[in-house]
Order: structure tokens, then sequence, then C-alpha cells
């Protein structure tokens, strides 16, 4: 009968393992899995270290640690993204929400609004986060993915948002046609260039939905086709906000000028690149 392992002696074991394979920040990726294992918050993982761990959880831990050497994400292991101080399902169907889209969040909420439009919501997590920060606010998600559209409505049950966000499939602008304009338009959508997939971490390009990723040409075609329409759907004084490229500010500001936005400025994310183009529907 084999000895009964401590956490201690399974991180360490997990740690090296990761470490062989050439995953980046391999410890820290596996208290995470461990203390999901566990059921334990990450913060607390010190305490449970010393304890033997019952067999059938260690086992457990040991998949997830051969899966994750494979460069699955941790966030598909476990089902869950922590983004905005909220924990959101997370599943291949859609993007991994990232820190830096924290950046359209904050900017998004440096002014109140009443009604903001997601497009490309995937899991929901932009619309969710901003219609739970700003009090009697109401939202509306659209995305062409039925798949990642299943994610979102799960996280707005799951927030109880359910009278507060709409969710409807189509293509960016599409679903909404016939609505009242609205005072925020934000989106994140595709802005990685087709050639440069092949530079992407192994968790991004064999792991995450491509049609979130790239738009399969320069990754500036999906922001051209929503700063052309954005102004018929934005009230006067209504601001639209779109995630970039760290390159692609000074393109996305000529296509906002363009459509005739004004007050135009680019904002940087905590690790000064820029993140976001913001742009004003001029009052009439």
């Amino acid at each position: 009968m084999s000895a009964v392992a401590t956490g201690s002696q399974l991180l360490a074991r997990a740690t090296r393992t990761l470490n062989a394979a050439d995953v980046p920040d391999a410890g820290r990726d596996a208290r995470r899995l461990l203390a999901h294992v566990l059921r334990v918050p990450a913060g607390r993982l010190t305490l449970f270290l010393p304890e033997p761990v019952e067999a059938d959880l260690a086992a457990n831990f040991d998949a997830l640690i051969e899966r994750r050497a494979l460069r699955v994400p941790v966030s598909h292991l476990t089902g869950r993204r922590l983004f905005y101080g909220r924990e959101f399902l997370v599943t291949p169907e859609v993007l991994d929400p990232r820190p830096e889209t924290e950046t359209l969040i904050e900017a998004a909420l440096a002014e109140p609004f009443e009604r903001v439009l997601d497009l490309g919501t995937g899991s929901g997590c932009i619309v969710l986060t901003l219609v739970s920060e700003m009090a009697g606010s109401i939202g509306v998600g659209t995305d062409l993915s039925d798949a990642a559209l299943n994610v979102a409505f799960w996280n707005r049950n799951a927030l109880k948002l359910e009278s507060r966000v709409s969710l409807v499939q189509g293509s960016w602008f599409d679903p909404i046609t016939g609505q009242a304009p609205f005072d925020l338009i934000v989106s994140n959508p595709p802005y990685i260039a087709m050639d440069e997939m092949p530079g992407l971490s192994p968790e991004v390009r064999e792991f995450e939905p491509h049609l979130a990723l790239t738009d399969g040409g320069d990754g500036l075609l999906c922001h051209a086709a929503i700063c052309r329409a954005a102004p018929a759907h934005l009230a006067p004084g209504g601001r639209l906000m779109i995630e970039i490229g760290p390159t692609q500010a000074r393109d996305v500001c000529d296509m906002m000028t363009r459509a005739g936005l004004t007050d135009l400025r680019v904002i940087a994310d905590l690790d000064g690149r820029d993140r976001v183009v913001l742009g004003i529907n001029p009052r009439k």
C-alpha cells in the first residue's frame, strides 16, 4: 500500500512536472490547481500543505497536472476565471477573460451610463461586470457564437442579472436593429493578425476559439466594421470604447475619426501598452 502524500509533496512533484514541460509560472499554476482540488482558497493553501491528501484527490490533482503539462489553460481545467473581482464560468468556447481587459472596465466606469451594448460578448464578463458595477444600468450583449452565448447565459444567471442584461445572437449590431440608442458601446473584438497566430502561446493558440482571436486578416477588420456602424446606435454624447492590440491605436483612431466620432483618447493598460481607444458621438 503506497504512502499517503502531503500537500507539500504533491505540490513539489507537480511543480517539477510543469517546469519540465516549460509551463510558465509552474509553481503558481500548481498551487492554483491544488487549491481547486482541495476546495480551499488559493490564498490559504499554505495552511493545508502539511496535511496528507486523500488518494482520490491526489489522483485528480495529478490528472490536472498532466493536462496542464500539455498546455491546457488553468481556467479550462478549473472551469472558472476571476475577472474584476467576480468569478466567471469559462469553457473552450469563449475567450479567457484577461487582466488587461479590466482597463476597459475602469475607463467605462469613469462616467455614468444607463444603457450599455457589448459587441462580441463571449463569456459576458464585460457587460455583466459593467452592469453589476453601475447601479440602475441595463445592458445587451451580442455574439455570433451560440456556444459562447450559452456560457454568457450561465454567467448572467449566476450573477442574478436576468432582468438587467439581454443576450442575443448575431453579428455585431445586427441583433439590435431598431433598439433605442446606447450611451455606451464596448467591445473586445478579435485583433490578432492571422500572421501573428503562430507566435501565440500554446494555451491561446491551441485552446481558445480562433473566432474570438483573429479576423483572419490584419486584425483590424472587426474594428473597422464596429466604428463604421457605431454612430447610428450611439446616443448623442455616447461613448464607443474598443480594446486594441498595442500597435493599433493610430489605425483605430483614424477609423473613429472617419466615422465622425470626436474627443478621441488612447488608454494604456497597467503595463503601459495602448489597450483601449475611446471616441464620443457628437451632441447634435
